[in-house]
């Protein structure tokens, strides 16, 4: 719901520079930026969204910094071990990003690129600035935050989810909670008994690809699998073969709507993450197509699933566990599942979550924390 007539505001967003913000998005920090812009701009406030060279979002202007987002491939987040990213490359893609910026004047500078640069320079902004954090704590960017938050004029800090809010709360004060909810009135569902599985991420060991494939495999379930190959070596090694099993297609990565239909089509969604999910939009976008879905128990996917009634949560690993919950997962109702996420997963609630927190700043009186 908007929030009463108050006036519009004037919002650049900073998008994650990794990858453009068009269709097939590149990871669920694009595919949000996208939806908030258009929410917000559907709202009455003017948005400027900053991405990489060849990004698009209908309705929305997008203003091109310059920045190939090629050349920030060794920039690209690592959950496993310790990442060699090219702070190089995002000194000079973010330099070129808010110099941008700074040819206009905003109410709110809010930022969701998960580089160190994207915090620092942001400092010298005119402007009201937040950082959403859409990853857990990484030693580059959480000394860059802790820096800028000892600033003279300190940025707000937000996380996706509660769960992820704990980990950053040992690095900074975390202001907002502002998940980056879907929008279930433009996602078709349905409550027809589904068939087979689906895992919808990029093919990196935290996402647990390999592991939904040996679920649905256990499960005696065919499985779908939808993304790109974001760590090669993975894909090639741990997903090339899996992909030539019987039952298993592979599939590369698609526009949202296409990943919705299949989803709407499936009988369940595998949501094995093998790292604390700071979010899980996969989960959500299941439960707004009105499938069920099975997870592993970690990070912010128990704030979207009700064990029992929304799907199955399994302790981390557990693959036979997951497997049993498959062969189980008609006794989920599928129309439970499309309410659950009208009700609580629902872009509007983050809009207003946004919108909240904006005007909070930009009146100066401070951001509380914005969450259920």
């Amino acid at each position: 719901m908007k929030l009463g007539t108050e006036a519009s505001l004037k919002i650049a967003l900073v998008a994650p520079l990794v990858s453009a913000i068009r269709e097939p998005q590149g990871g669920g920090s694009q595919a949000f930026v996208s939806d908030l812009a258009r929410g917000l701009v559907s709202r009455g406030h003017m948005v400027h969204v900053f991405a990489a060279t060849g990004s698009q979002i209908p309705g929305v202007t997008v203003i091109d910094t310059g920045v190939d987002a090629r050349s920030l491939a060794a920039t690209r987040y690592r959950a496993a071990g310790p990442s060699a990213r090219d702070t190089g490359a995002a000194e000079a893609a973010f330099a070129s990003a808010y110099r941008a910026v700074r040819k206009t004047r905003y109410d709110v500078v809010h930022n969701h690129a998960f580089d160190a640069p994207a915090i620092s320079l942001a400092a010298g902004l005119n402007a009201h600035v937040v950082h959403t954090l859409h990853l857990p704590p990484e030693t580059t960017v959480a000394a860059a935050v802790g820096i800028a938050t000892q600033g003279s004029r300190p940025p707000a800090v937000a996380c996706v989810s509660a769960t992820q809010a704990t980990a950053w709360r040992s690095v900074t004060r975390v202001e907002a909670i502002l998940p980056p909810y879907v929008p279930t009135r433009s996602i078709p569902w349905s409550d027809a008994a589904g068939d087979g599985a689906v895992f919808a991420g990029r093919l990196s060991p935290e996402k647990g690809a390999a592991e939904a494939i040996d679920i649905a495999r256990a499960a005696g379930a065919r499985i779908d699998v939808y993304g790109d190959a974001y760590d090669a070596a993975y894909a090639r090694e741990q997903i090339g073969p899996r992909g030539r099993e019987p039952g298993v297609t592979v599939h590369e990565g698609v526009p949202r709507t296409a990943i919705w239909a299949a989803m709407a089509r499936a009988a369940v969604v595998l949501c094995p993450a093998r790292w604390d999910e700071p979010f899980g939009m996969a989960a959500a976008d299941a439960l707004a197509c009105g499938t069920p879905v099975v997870a592993f128990n970690r990070g912010g996917l128990g704030e979207i699933i009700t064990d029992g009634l929304t799907g199955f949560l399994v302790a981390p690993d557990d693959i036979d566990g997951a497997a049993d919950r498959v062969e189980r997962i008609a006794q989920i109702s599928r129309s439970v599942c499309r309410e659950h996420a009208e009700r609580h997963l629902d872009l509007e609630r983050s809009l207003d979550a946004h919108e909240q927190l904006y005007r909070r700043i930009v009146r100066g009186d401070g951001a509380a924390t914005v969450h259920d």
